[in-house]
């Protein structure tokens, strides 16, 4: 039996763990958006665009293979698979194709928005100049070639893209208000 708590006290310990949680959200998050993005393909963008190719509904452009009726025609891939027919369905794999460039455009997006969200930390490494081993600005000895080497003085953080058009917009309310109080007085 204690082999049984030893297991359940790692797996508590597993999925307190803050990358364990952050996945599960990330996989829930994934699959709600995967029928959000697949509906957005099927319903919103696919019917326009069959309409400019003329009138073609991608979500049933397919080929009959082989089987089936000899010289009959289905109009849906569900009656030509009734009919054991089988089928290569160029449309489907179509709405799946920007359903995937939907999607990695929108994770693009977060991520790009996320990295102008983040203060822009500086280099705190250089080069030795002796033997050109990446050493840290601390540094007053190479620890590969034991050369004295001087500090070097790190940057200051730099305040991210979204930080710093926060103060702009702070600053252009903050006169338009001062403004609109002259006015008012």
């Amino acid at each position: 039996m204690a082999k049984k708590t030893s297991i359940f006290k790692e797996f508590g310990a597993f999925i307190n763990r803050g990358s364990a949680i952050d996945m599960a959200v990330g996989i829930i998050v994934g699959s709600v958006m995967t029928g959000l993005v697949n509906s957005l393909v099927k319903d919103v963008m696919m019917p326009p665009i069959g309409l400019l190719v003329g009138g073609v509904d991608f979500s049933q452009w397919f080929f009959v293979l082989g089987g089936g009726e000899p010289g009959a025609t289905y109009e849906t891939i569900a009656q030509a698979q009734a009919a054991g027919a089988t089928t290569l369905n160029i449309g489907v794999f179509l709405n799946t194709v920007v359903s995937f460039l939907i999607t990695m455009f929108a994770i693009f997006l977060f991520v790009r928005t996320l990295n102008k969200m983040r203060d822009k930390q500086p280099a705190n490494t250089h080069a030795c100049p002796y033997c050109t081993s990446n050493i840290s600005n601390d540094a007053t000895k190479c620890p590969f070639c034991c050369s004295a080497v001087k500090k070097v003085q790190t940057a200051a953080v730099e305040e991210s893209d979204l930080k710093q058009g926060v103060k702009k917009i702070k600053n252009v309310a903050k006169k338009s208000l001062k403004k609109i109080k002259e006015i008012a007085q």
